[in-house]
Parts: structure tokens; sequence; C-alpha cells
């Protein structure tokens, strides 16, 4: 799978933002104002949070990936080369993970599509 396509499945969930608050081309995906996604600027895996750091663990013990550099323990490094079906799950259930521990009011809002427009993509104008 490509960075355009990871970017295409964030785009589309609830409440997803974009945004490069590094510099230098990475693509960071946040819901409520939370990273639920993150693809470096190499663009060779997309970051993602899990669950828990048990969830973590057993992924990365499964398909061999890595923990995520620089971010907590319960985040993984997907290679983009990972199947699709895969990846689409992962990124959805990164995305739920963060959308949960979200205050309800918020949370709410987001589900319900109420949220203010969201900054385009990359690639969109």
């Amino acid at each position: 799978m490509s960075r355009d396509a990871v970017n295409a499945i964030c785009r589309v969930l609830p409440g997803a933002e974009w945004s490069d608050p590094w510099g230098g081309g990475h693509d960071a995906w946040k819901v409520g104002g939370k990273l639920f996604a993150v693809i470096g600027a190499a663009g060779a895996a997309v970051a993602v949070k899990c669950a828990s750091v048990d969830e973590a663990e057993h992924l990365m013990d499964l398909f061999g990936w890595r923990k995520a550099a620089y971010f907590h323990r319960s985040w993984v490094e997907m290679p983009l080369g990972t199947e699709a079906d895969l990846l689409r799950h992962r990124l959805e259930a990164s995305h739920a993970t963060i959308l949960a521990g979200l205050p309800r009011k918020v949370r709410t809002a987001l589900e319900a599509g109420r949220d203010a427009a969201a900054p385009p993509g990359p690639g969109q104008a």
C-alpha cells in the first residue's frame, strides 16, 4: 500500500485532520487534536496507536513489526507493504482507540460529523 493510499484511508475517518507538525514531509493524522497515524518523511512505514502495550507487543511478535520510534510503547510501525486489509484495519483501530479516549462531548461531536472543517490532507486544495 502506498503513502497516498494510507492518507486516503485516514482522510475519510470521522474528525480526521492532517498536518505536518515537524516539517520535512511528515503526514500526521489526528482526531480531536491527538495523533492516531504518522508517516515519516522517508515514507517506508506508518506508526499507529494500539489499545495497549500488550497489544503492540503481540503485533510485533506476530508480524515482526517494530516499536514506533519516538512514540510510547503502545505504538507500532507497520511497513507500507503490509497487506491492504490489515493496514486499513490497524488505521481504523488506531483512530477508534484515540477517539475512545477523548472527552465525551468532543467524541460525540466528532462521531456526529459536527466537527469544524478539517484542513485538506496532502495533495488536496
